[in-house]
């Protein structure tokens, strides 16, 4: 609770001390005039102090200014928080909550499917090389791991795009314009079409990065005398593997899986970029070059909320993991 509410107080204070005017930061007409920027400060309330009687256009003032607490900027925006209004949009006039449901439910659906292929392949490549540790097998896994690890992500997509222009893919979107009038089958075909090439990328990036945790974190667990204990009773492989080995080992690779979660709610820029995929990611960059600073508010707020709830989902997957933890 209390993380969150510092996350609010920095969210809101980050973008006051940003120099220049708000209300000309989305409008570039030089031609604009003073009595038009004032009413679009006058729009979207940043006529009023930030708190107090402290203005961003203004030096701080001493005393009383007879200016009502609860009619400065911060009140206002943390009553609309819980009322769950984030402002409106500077470049669109469209409210910040509802521009941002549109594109996280396709940041969502993006990075949920390349997270699922990236966590099984990645632990099953991360068990076989550990089970097959020092061998060609072993060596083979990790060499490949790095190099995916290390790829930048906008060139891999760069690549695999023009791959997928070659042959026959969409390269761009979330859906054929026009198929929304298709039945519903041909949509899901569609939007699986589009999703490809970026969900591709996704895990191909995350997979050599679980992969090498994996197998580490497997490496350590099969060195403990209480495998070796479970060897000297006759325990086939497979059940040391699955009863006494696994659970341990998932332990560091739960941590990773649930930072890259909460990161990614980001929408993971660079791909949507890319593949001009519709989700947060690219919103939050069309949001820097328009300067359109509610939506990036809204936007960091989002994704400080989803780190610390993906870090609350990753402590209480340890108490099941390892009842050790729960006890203590």
């Amino acid at each position: 609770m209390f993380t969150i509410l510092f996350v609010i107080l920095l969210n809101f204070f980050l973008f006051r001390v940003l120099p220049g005017d708000p209300a000309r930061a989305g409008v570039r007409d030089p031609r604009l005039k003073a009595d038009a920027v004032e009413a679009l400060r006058v729009r979207f309330g940043l006529d009023k102090p930030i708190i107090n009687c402290f203005n961003s256009l203004n030096p701080i003032q001493i005393g009383d200014c007879g200016v009502n607490p609860l009619d400065t900027q911060f009140f206002i925006y943390v009553r609309n928080l819980l009322q769950g209004e984030l402002g409106f949009s500077y470049h669109t006039n469209r409210p910040v909550a509802e521009v941002l449901a549109e594109r996280l439910w396709n940041t969502v659906l993006l990075i949920g499917v390349g997270q699922i292929l990236a966590i099984i392949l990645g632990m099953g490549f991360g068990i076989f090389a550990a089970w097959r540790a020092r061998t060609s097998i072993d060596y083979v896994a990790v060499g490949t791991s790095l190099l995916l690890w290390s790829l930048p992500t906008f060139w891999l997509g760069i690549l695999l795009l023009f791959w997928g222009s070659a042959n026959g893919l969409p390269i761009a979107g979330k859906a054929t314009p026009g198929m929304s009038s298709m039945p519903l089958l041909q949509q899901w075909g569609d939007i699986a079409r589009h999703m490809f090439l970026p969900t591709l990328t996704y895990t191909i990036v995350f997979m050599g990065e679980y992969t090498l945790i994996m197998r580490s974190s497997l490496i350590d667990v099969l060195s403990e005398d209480y495998i070796l204990t479970a060897k000297a009773k006759g325990l086939s492989a497979f059940q040391i593997l699955k009863d006494h080995a696994l659970k341990n080992a998932m332990l560091p690779l739960v941590t990773v899986i649930a930072i890259n979660l909460g990161f990614t709610v980001a929408g993971a820029i660079q791909i949507e970029s890319v593949f001009s995929w519709p989700g947060l990611g690219s919103a939050i960059f069309e949001a820097v070059v328009r300067r359109d600073y509610p939506i990036l508010q809204g936007a960091f707020l989002l994704i400080a909320v989803a780190v610390i709830l993906a870090n609350f989902l990753a402590d209480l997957t340890y108490s099941y993991l390892d009842p050790r933890v729960q006890a203590e």
